[in-house]
């Protein structure tokens, strides 16, 4: 039996009666749209309620799933302890899907529980669910730092479990919206905020389920998104499917996103199976890159695919351009996936008798030895977006003044430690953030004296 519905809720825990004491007025329609989903979930007698949760345990390299035969929770973390929980866990059906990520080596399961207490992105939606229903068990699942493309495919994971325990199955994918969208909320206004908003309601109210997977990571941190990575695994359980699809309400009164959404699934639909169609693009993208890379790049790629796919260092090979002979540089080489830092190593000053070699042996690290990061592997290949920036010779300055976050990098000094940043890197506007983000590189306090230096970079692409 495949999932009998999926919806997208939010998590406010101002919307509970005991919690809002009465400011919970301010989102009624909010409430009025989660009282008639929940209504919906009891009318489909769910025996199991699967619940995703940005405030479950998070990884950046693991889904969590959380073990044990049981749970509870309440609400005394916001002034209601009153409000108690105690929920059964679907063991057999959690099993089955650690046992499919286990098969394909795919990074979900039920290690390393932090805290068993049900978070609130849960609970919130259980309390809506229990006015109308009792007698049902559930599946919390966290988030992570993967791509989007793999959380999809969690969710792919998710339906074959489902479908294969004959269970029947309600999917409900916790998660705000943006927290940015109004001057007076807590986290401030940014114009990414109300579009982020405008964009996500209207692809889940078409139940246009492949353009999640095309929202840029920058573009959703700047709107401080809460919920995107939940809603994508929900995709991903209703793929190949039609869905019917509902917008119930969307709210910004308290800064906060609020939008509730369901999705109920058809017939088979081989035109939406969209993880596959989004890793087709992006392998096509790929190829189109790499085709008009110089040979900086394609030295970079050439040297890690060796080293990836036959565990072999490169020779400098013959034909390169004579000043990557002649010439000795430090190195970096940046690695992307799918719009997502997926390594990055280099050396300020030359190492190695050549800028050749340099590169050769900092593709390397860059893809195997970032502690940042798993080693990439082969199946990754052919959706990396790879580039080199050659650095210039690193000059003291006195002042912040002299640096410009689009021409210098910076080098940020205290004794022993060191912290450096490329310059022109998506998501860095201003000298302080630079200068910062340096700061956290090389372990350096904000109230420790620092040096500074800058460089330039020849950026290859």
């Amino acid at each position: 039996m495949s999932i009998l519905a999926a919806f997208m809720v939010p998590h406010p825990p101002l919307i509970v009666p005991e919690i809002g004491q009465g400011r919970e007025d301010e989102v009624r329609e909010t409430i009025r749209s989660y009282e008639t989903v929940a209504g919906e979930i009891a009318d489909l007698r769910p025996e199991t309620i699967i619940i995703t949760s940005p405030h479950s345990v998070m990884y950046s390299d693991y889904f969590h799933i959380s073990p044990g035969y049981a749970a509870k929770g309440s609400f005394s973390d916001f002034g209601a302890p009153q409000v108690t929980f105690e929920v059964d866990y679907d063991v057999s059906l959690r099993e089955r899907i650690c046992q499919l990520a286990e098969e394909e080596d795919f990074p979900a399961g039920t290690m390393g529980e932090r805290s068993p207490g049900l978070d609130h992105g849960t609970m919130v939606p259980l309390w809506f669910i229990r006015q109308k229903l009792d007698n049902f068990k559930i599946i919390r699942i966290g988030l992570s730092g993967f791509s989007l493309a793999d959380h999809y495919h969690l969710g792919e994971l998710i339906q074959e479990a489902v479908e294969a325990s004959g269970r029947r199955v309600v999917f409900v994918a916790s998660g705000d919206l943006s927290h940015k969208l109004q001057k007076y909320g807590p986290y401030g206004f940014a114009p990414e905020g109300p579009e982020y908003d405008r964009r996500i309601m209207d692809v889940a109210g078409r139940g246009a389920f492949g353009e999640m997977l095309e929202f840029d990571e920058n573009f959703c941190d700047k709107a401080s998104e809460c919920g995107h990575r939940s809603f994508v695994i929900m995709a991903g359980a209703l793929d190949g499917r039609t869905v019917t699809a509902k917008a119930y309400s969307h709210q910004d009164v308290t800064g906060v996103g609020y939008g509730i959404c369901s999705f109920y699934p058809g017939e088979k639909d081989g035109e939406r199976h969209f993880r596959e169609l989004y890793l087709e693009e992006q392998e096509k993208k790929a190829a189109e890159r790499n085709g008009n890379s110089d040979a900086y790049v394609k030295l970079a790629r050439r040297s890690l695919e060796s080293y990836i796919l036959r565990r072999e260092t490169i020779h400098t090979p013959e034909g390169l351009p004579p000043e990557m002979y002649s010439r000795r540089a430090g190195a970096f080489v940046s690695i992307h996936k799918e719009g997502r830092l997926r390594g990055c190593i280099g050396t300020i000053l030359p190492t190695e008798d050549s800028l050749a070699e340099e590169i050769i042996q900092n593709a390397i690290s860059a893809s195997t030895r970032d502690p940042r990061f798993d080693p990439i592997r082969p199946d990754e290949l052919s959706l990396l977006e790879i580039n080199v920036d050659v650095l210039g010779a690193p000059e003291d300055i006195d002042s912040p003044d002299e640096l410009d976050v689009k021409r210098y990098g910076v080098i940020v000094s205290c004794g022993g430690r060191r912290g450096l940043l490329l310059p022109d890197l998506e998501g860095v506007d201003t000298v302080e953030e630079q200068i910062s983000i340096a700061r956290k590189k090389g372990g350096i306090r904000p109230d420790e004296k620092i040096k500074l230096q800058r460089f330039e970079v020849v950026r290859h692409i």
